[in-house]
């Protein structure tokens, strides 16, 4: 863990670190260990992970922050934060750390197998953080976590190698679960497509030099109107709209957590003028750069 000063706000970079097994790529604690390992004021700063940390809520209430939207928890919350994000975690409404019952799971991206169901869960930066479960999926859910955290528990005087395996595919059959959850905005989830899944991918390695959505069909191979149809039937949003939001996310990441002037911040995200980039936050926001950074200190 590093805590990086930007200006008034400071971001905790944390990387992975499992205290009590260094060798194993997953931790499982219920939430009070996790408040009690951390200082209190490190409540009230911004975390940016390297790591996976899903939450699931059993009871008790709190709120917390996953890049600049407030999300409530209570029982049955289902909470995803993926690496890159940032985070307040959760905390009462007087800043206090939240008096959670959840278990929390703490996981490196190579960790669980690789196979094709799990791509939405955990391949995509950018999506959904937050599912308030129906009493069905969450005891599904319940049942799925419990079964991780009881072999988590039992690590100790087994064979090292059968336990990573173990709870690998533990952890898989829980992140297939829950990529049948209903989506968040309450539309029905398809089958990732090939043209979209490789969009993601490229969008998160391209997103500061490639600005148009033809530029993103070409390389891939597409024609745009194909891309465009995968992306709607993936995420209700066209390719161009998908770009204009990752760019938009990136631009309130650097605006709020560090000092970078904003002509800086124009140069990293690929835009030739200062002054188009601000036309373009100020379109996607409805608030100049500076309005928006100054909102958030």
């Amino acid at each position: 863990m590093t805590m990086v000063e930007m200006g008034q706000v400071p971001v905790i970079e944390r990387y992975y670190r499992n205290p009590t097994q260094p060798d194993l790529r997953l931790e499982v604690l219920p939430f009070a260990d996790l408040a009690r390992r951390l200082p209190v004021e490190e409540f009230r700063r911004v975390h940016r992970l390297d790591f996976h940390q899903l939450t699931l809520v059993h009871g008790g209430e709190g709120t917390g922050m996953v890049d600049f939207l407030d999300i409530p928890l209570r029982r049955g919350t289902l909470l995803h934060i993926r690496p890159g994000q940032v985070q307040h975690l959760p905390t009462t409404p007087s800043g206090e750390p939240a008096d959670l019952d959840a278990t929390v799971m703490l996981f490196t991206p190579d960790f669980p197998p690789r196979l094709p169901t799990t791509i939405r869960v955990t391949d995509d930066p950018t999506g959904p953080a937050l599912w308030q479960l129906s009493p069905e999926d969450g005891g599904r859910l319940v049942r799925a976590v419990a079964d991780l955290a009881v072999e988590y528990a039992a690590l100790p005087g087994r064979d090292p190698e059968i336990s990573k395996e173990l709870l690998r595919h533990l952890l898989a059959a829980l992140l297939l679960r829950i990529a049948t959850l209903p989506a968040a905005d309450g539309r029905t989830r398809t089958p990732v497509e090939e043209p979209y899944r490789l969009f993601r991918h490229e969008l998160e390695r391209s997103f500061a030099i490639l600005r148009q959505a033809h530029d993103y069909a070409t390389r891939l191979g597409y024609s745009l109107k194909t891309l465009n149809r995968s992306c709607q039937r993936a995420t209700g949003h066209t390719a161009k709209q998908l770009i204009d939001a990752r760019v938009t996310l990136e631009a309130k990441r650097l605006l709020a957590h560090t000092d970078l002037p904003v002509a800086s911040i124009s140069r990293r995200l690929g835009f030739t003028e200062p002054t188009n980039f601000s036309k373009f936050f100020t379109r996607a926001t409805g608030q100049a750069p500076g309005y928006f950074r100054d909102a958030q200190r």
